[in-house]
This record gives structure tokens, sequence and C-alpha cells, in this order.
């Protein structure tokens, strides 16, 4: 039986390798400005495919700055950019596509960028996983400018949404997703429990589908990191019913 680990930051990377970055996603949806069914403001975050190039869209300026849009306007860009995003992908207010953009310096630790819910993967452990066959390895190029001559050669991967909560973990008075944005109130419970059913057999990484901040790894995924030696992450195992 498979088992599933919640992926986060280690720390004690952070006293052997000094590289760091202050970069965004180059594109975005907006997010809804006061949403006619639930009345809410609000965007999404984590929600990213960084191999989404909108590059060619016509309309890509629409994309560049982050900002809330009444809810017509919201489902009009979203539809411009579903033909480009993977199929199915929900698209919520506040998905962000395009590779990271902004300033980087340091020598990176094999993983980092995980405590802002972005993976970076230098080149050498990606390739090193990519040849113990984890699935769903999909490594994404970068537009971060280095201040060193010779810099970090690192990819960001793109996790796609796929899994849900067991409805043990959330509050039983929860209220149903608003039926015109899909927004759920809800804060992430502290004693996540994966739902069995809803999670997937065809990849190693994703992020959790109802709250994309969460990454999770499979144990074939752990065994790789572990058995390369990579580090910059750290491994909970999450129940699943």
């Amino acid at each position: 039986m498979t088992r599933f680990f919640r992926m986060r930051t280690d720390k004690a990377v952070w006293n052997f390798f000094k590289g760091d970055f202050d970069a965004a996603p180059k594109w975005g949806l907006p997010g809804i400005k006061d949403c006619p069914g639930c009345g809410v403001t609000w965007s999404t975050w984590g929600d990213h495919y960084p191999a989404v190039d909108l590059s060619d869209l016509p309309e890509r300026g629409e994309f560049e700055e982050p900002r809330p849009e009444p809810f017509h306007e919201f489902a009009r860009l979203r539809e411009l950019v579903r033909p480009l995003a993977p199929p199915g992908s929900e698209l919520a207010p506040g998905t962000s596509f395009g590779p990271l953009e902004g300033r980087a310096w340091g020598q990176f630790a094999p993983f980092s960028g995980l405590e802002r819910c972005w993976i970076l993967v230098r080149r050498d452990a990606f390739d090193n996983l990519q040849a113990a066959g984890i699935r769903g390895l999909l490594g994404c190029k970068t537009e971060l400018r280095f201040r060193q001559k010779t810099p970090p050669d690192v990819v960001e991967l793109q996790l796609e949404l796929r899994g849900r909560m067991h409805r043990d973990c959330l509050p039983p008075d929860l209220e149903p997703p608003c039926a015109t944005c899909g927004r759920v109130g809800l804060r992430l419970p502290e004693d996540l429990i994966l739902d069995a059913a809803s999670l997937p057999t065809d990849r190693d990484l994703f992020r959790l589908g109802d709250y994309g901040t969460v990454l999770i790894g499979t144990d074939r995924f752990k065994d790789a990191v572990e058995q390369g030696g990579w580090t910059g992450i750290s491994f909970r195992e999450l129940p699943v019913r």
C-alpha cells in the first residue's frame, strides 16, 4: 500500500546552504472581488503551473498584475487560459502560471522553496530522481537572475492538484462550496487526514486538491530522496482513510 507524506522545508539545511530568492510567477489569474454568490473577495495561494506559457496569448498583459476583479471578468480570463492548462485543472482565483521571475543568490540546497509552497530542485538531484523513475516529475525552467558568475542549475517542479481531505478531519458544520466561485471557507485542519478514494495512483508528487499549499509525496519519492542523500525536505506521514 502506498504511503503519503506532507513535505516541508528541512530548515537544518539553512546552516549549510545560504541560497535564497525573491521571485514570483510571471502570470496569474486575478482574484474575485465581491463574489455575487458568497460576497467574498478572495484568491488562492499555491495553485501554480510553471509549465503553462502565456507568451503567445494576445491578452497576456491582463495576467501580469495581481488584483481582484468582478466574477464575470475573472471567468472571461479563466477561459482564455483553460486550453493551455493541464486537462481538468480547476483554475481557482489567483492561480499562477509560468516561470518564477526575480533575484536569486548563493548556493542552493538540493531542494528549496517549500516554505513558500514551491519546489526548486538542483539539476543533479532532479536527474537522479528521473533515473529512479519518479512518476509525475515535471521540471520547469525559471527566470531567476543570480548574482554570481556561475549560478546553480535549478528547475522548478510543477505539482498538479490531486486528492482530497477525508471528511473525518473536516468540521461537521462545514458549508458547501459557493455555487458561483467554488470557495470553501475552511482553515487547514491541524490533524490532516487524506481521503483514500481520491488519491492519485499515477504520480509520486502532487498538491492537495482542496488545499494547494499542502505538498505531498509518496513513499517512492521519499525513498528516492533519502537514498540519493538529497537534503532540503522534511517528510511527515499523513493518515489515509
